[in-house]
């Protein structure tokens, strides 16, 4: 369910390095490769808009957010983009549906939501 979207970047590099994305994501974070999902932003530039990456996931806690954050940006940086913005948009599962449902309800939990 993780979301890493990249804004700015070529799509043959995202499209080369989103395996090893997968994997430290995924290692950090204890999500299975198959839920991270990577996608291109494509965007029209109105004025100078930096690189970015957006990571949309349920919270963790802040030493997990600064493990993901310094994994991902080590990748980037080494194929000579260490000029990107990294953030994060927090999820709430209390809002996020599947199906119509939401994955968290206030009595219940319905679906993982690693």
């Amino acid at each position: 369910m993780p979301f890493l979207r990249f804004k700015g970047f070529p799509k043959e590099f995202i499209a080369s390095v989103s395996s090893i994305m997968i994997q430290e994501f995924s290692k950090l974070t204890g999500v299975l490769p198959e839920k991270v999902k990577i996608e291109l932003l494509h965007i029209e530039q109105i004025n100078n808009s930096p690189l970015s990456l957006e990571i949309l996931m349920f919270p963790r806690d802040q030493e997990m957010h600064d493990d993901i954050v310094q994994a991902l940006y080590r990748i980037l940086d080494e194929h000579e983009y260490g000029d990107v913005h990294i953030f994060f948009i927090l999820l709430s599962p209390h809002l996020y549906y599947k199906e119509g449902q939401p994955l968290k309800t206030n009595h219940s939990e319905h679906i993982s939501i690693t």
